[in-house]
């Protein structure tokens, strides 16, 4: 602020700043707002314009009407899904599987990293991240054939060697006992090695002086482990824990729709091939939309429910 003698002039809003000075200042920055760009127009174009498609949920669909001009019919939509039988059983499937997933799929990367941290050659450190990793770049449905390729009771290896043995092979992937079973195992062996290195990332960030500090006091490795590694990485593993959380609606389509059979169906239908059914076989667009909201409201509660729960353990969370 300036005096003028005994009057205080506060400066005008923007300072300073002379005319174009936003143009110019775009134009300096110009090539990191094009590397912003490509993010931007993803998110702008299959996460916000598809929110326009939401108010399906009230409607119902004509076709020649289009979106906007079909009529309006309220809660029509939630009432239909809430009173069907197989809403129900997919939504239990669903919160069975994603829950089970998150107790067996998300300490495994954090082992594993724990694990790999602890190796000395780093030449087979890095052949065996590599290893670990390259099964998230496979498809579902590459994973889905070599999974039927092991365990076909007819042509797979499972199926071959327990008639070479003489014994009768058991249906493993048409029986309801293992299909959840191979569900999470396939989980953690596509998933694990590309989470381990979000959990090395963050090991490489503890300060080295706590390790040779603990050395002095005495501390053995696992004293190590426990007192500063695991604490060091309890932000990484909050907030991944809040983000699975946030997609326990959303069990792995990709997954199911390529493991699922007639004989298994009715332990691993999810919310999503419901929506595929009712959607794309059935053209219940208004159905799928109201499903789609429903997921997306109990997703957004149990993120904001998960970070509630982190901050008040003393932990950081999302916001």
């Amino acid at each position: 602020m300036q005096e003028i003698g005994s009057i205080t002039k506060k400066p005008l809003p923007g300072g300073n700043r002379k005319p174009g000075w936003l143009a110019r200042k775009l134009w300096s920055d110009r090539y990191l707002y094009l590397l912003v760009l490509p993010g931007m127009a993803y998110f702008i174009i299959f996460s916000y314009f598809p929110m326009y498609g939401i108010q399906l949920a009230f409607k119902t669909y004509m076709v020649r009407q289009g979106i906007a001009g079909s009529p309006w019919v309220g809660l029509a939509n939630f009432r239909y899904i809430f009173g069907t039988t197989d809403f129900w059983n997919a939504v239990r499937n669903t919160l069975i599987i994603s829950f089970g997933k998150i107790l067996t799929g998300f300490p495994a990367p954090i082992i594993l990293a724990l694990l790999m941290n602890e190796l000395k050659n780093k030449m087979f450190k890095r052949v065996s991240q590599t290893i670990m990793y390259l099964p998230h770049f496979i498809s579902w449905i590459i994973i889905a054939a070599l999974i039927y390729n092991l365990f076909s009771v007819t042509s797979g290896v499972y199926g071959k060697t327990m008639s070479a043995m003489g014994l009768e092979p058991t249906r493993i992937l048409a029986n309801v006992k293992y299909i959840r079973t191979i569900v999470y195992l396939s989980n953690i062996w596509k998933g694990a090695g590309w989470g381990t290195i979000i959990y090395l990332a963050a090991i490489t960030g503890i300060d080295p002086t706590l390790y040779e500090a603990s050395m002095i006091d005495g501390a053995g490795r696992l004293r190590q482990l426990w007192h500063i590694t695991l604490p060091g990485l309890g932000f990484a593993i909050t907030i991944n824990l809040i983000l699975a959380c946030g997609n326990v609606m959303n069990a792995g389509f990709d997954q199911i729709f390529n493991l699922y059979d007639p004989g298994t169906f009715s332990k691993v239908d999810i919310t999503d091939t419901y929506v595929y059914r009712m959607g794309l076989i059935s053209a219940r667009y208004e159905i799928s939309t109201a499903i789609g909201l429903f997921k997306s409201v109990i997703n957004c509660a149990l993120v904001a429910g998960a970070n509630a729960v982190a901050r008040l353990v003393g932990q950081e969370g999302l916001y």
